[in-house]
């Protein structure tokens, strides 16, 4: 089980960031709403990964002209290819990170999570 840590990225000009390799079994992390953050996954195995980040309590969400929006699957981050990474702004998906929040389909990811 890995828990990603979050850096305070705004509490000096140079932080030291926290690394967790994601074991697939339980990766997981916490969301602050009143803080940017940011969550960078890197990709140092030997093929692509999609991960998809899920909050046990998201469902669905209303949108204007569309209607209930079942989101219950998570966000699926897409495909890291090897030796790349991506950054996913949390405040950008905060639907999805209702409850507990797991990352699913990252085994071998290195996640940083960065808030200001």
């Amino acid at each position: 089980m890995a828990t990603i840590t979050a850096t305070d990225a705004g509490a000096s000009t140079a932080a030291t960031a926290t690394q967790i390799t994601l074991d697939g079994a339980g990766d997981t992390f916490a969301y602050t709403p009143n803080k940017r953050a940011l969550l960078v996954l890197r990709n140092p195995t030997a093929g692509s990964l999609s991960p998809v980040i899920d909050g046990d309590g998201a469902s669905t969400v209303g949108v204007a002209g569309v209607g209930a929006v079942d989101i219950s699957g998570g966000y699926a981050v897409g495909s890291i290819p090897v030796g790349a990474a991506r950054v996913v702004r949390l405040d950008a998906i905060s639907a999805y990170l209702a409850g507990t929040i797991a990352i699913t389909g990252g085994t071998g990811l290195v996640a940083t999570l960065l808030e200001f």
